[in-house]
């Protein structure tokens, strides 16, 4: 284990300093839209709703992040794509919208057919997982600004209004189901390859936990996409839903002002104790960081619990509390 206690600040990621540069932004963004189109949440949560009559309209946009760079060190695209649908996906699920189509962005320093057939393979991929999809999208050839390649992408939904779950309803009692992961997934990447440069392996290395896969493929693993949510949806009464990404568990403040309670944290996967030992990182900055095992949260009443843990492969991880954001021992918030 690292004597260093390695943060995701010390690798040139400060979430505070991210939140000061988005009030910034979007302090300027006072322009709404009247009638059919207009708005109907502030910016800041998962997606971006905009009154269609009957329906809402949902939009999110996002991209794959830093875990490019490991697909070039393995020369490995054919999953970077389905990183980049999820991450519009799910968050779209997380206010419990169905997506529709998707556009792509692609910026290139170079022109490679067989590295685009990869990103393509990836992008069908993921858009047959999420039911949607890909009606169009730019590519961009921009040797001045891009060092290697970037993917991000924008994800259209559609859903009642009166079925949009925004969080309101979440009550102290409610109980909150997780969904594993598949891994790392898209976020926290830049601490990631600090870990793992300081560290001295490589990406081409045995993975220590199981030497039958790579370091690099496993930092690959493309992230899950969370559709069983819809579901969910359908079948029980849910409150609220939560996609953990970059910041991790602090991404539970977007559903409510109250409180989680998480006494049975699901087991982080593999990866994560890896890079935890490796980097000397310490509890708290992990679960600040990464998903840490738990991807996706479904908050609902008790009485519906087994229900979603049946269809998600999900377990229940805690209870709803007046506030905070408590992991056993560990104050999130």
């Amino acid at each position: 284990m690292s004597s260093k206690h390695l943060t995701y600040a010390d690798s040139g990621v400060d979430i505070k300093q991210e939140e000061i540069t988005i009030k910034a932004l979007t302090s300027q963004m006072t322009y709404r839209r009247t009638g059919l189109g207009a708005p109907l949440t502030d910016i800041g949560h998962y997606a971006g709703l905009i009154d269609f009559g009957e329906y809402a309209l949902a939009m999110a946009t996002d991209g794959v992040g830093s875990k490019v760079l490991i697909a070039n060190e393995m020369k490995r695209w054919n999953t970077i794509g389905i990183d980049c649908i999820a991450m519009n996906v799910n968050d779209l699920l997380a206010v419990g919208i169905e997506p529709l189509s998707f556009v792509d962005y692609l910026a290139l320093e170079t022109h490679s057919e067989s590295f685009a057939k990869q990103i393509g393979e990836g992008l069908v991929k993921g858009a047959g997982i999420s039911r949607m999809t890909i009606v169009g999208g730019e590519t961009a050839t921009l040797p001045d600004i891009i060092n290697g390649f970037d993917l991000a992408g924008t994800c259209l939904g559609m859903v009642k209004k009166n079925e949009i779950i925004t969080g309101e309803l979440v009550q102290t009692g409610d109980v909150i189901v997780g969904i594993p992961s598949t891994g790392v997934h898209s976020n926290g990447y830049t601490l990631v390859r600090k870990i793992i440069k300081e560290s001295g392996y490589s990406y081409h290395d045995p993975f220590p936990n199981d030497p039958s896969t790579t370091i690099g493929d496993e930092l690959l693993v493309p992230t899950r996409i969370y559709m069983e949510v819809l579901d969910v949806i359908r079948e029980c009464d849910v409150h609220g839903l939560a996609h953990i990404t970059g910041s991790g568990l602090l991404k539970l403040s977007r559903v409510t002002d109250l409180g989680f309670d998480i006494y049975d944290p699901i087991e982080p996967n593999d990866i994560f104790k890896f890079l935890q030992s490796e980097g000397g990182v310490t509890d708290l900055e992990m679960y600040k960081t990464f998903n840490m095992g738990m991807g996706f949260v479904i908050i609902l009443p008790e009485n519906d619990a087994e229900k979603a843990t049946s269809i998600t492969g999900g377990k229940i991880v805690g209870r709803i509390v007046e506030s905070g954001t408590k992991l056993r021992d560990l104050v999130i918030e």
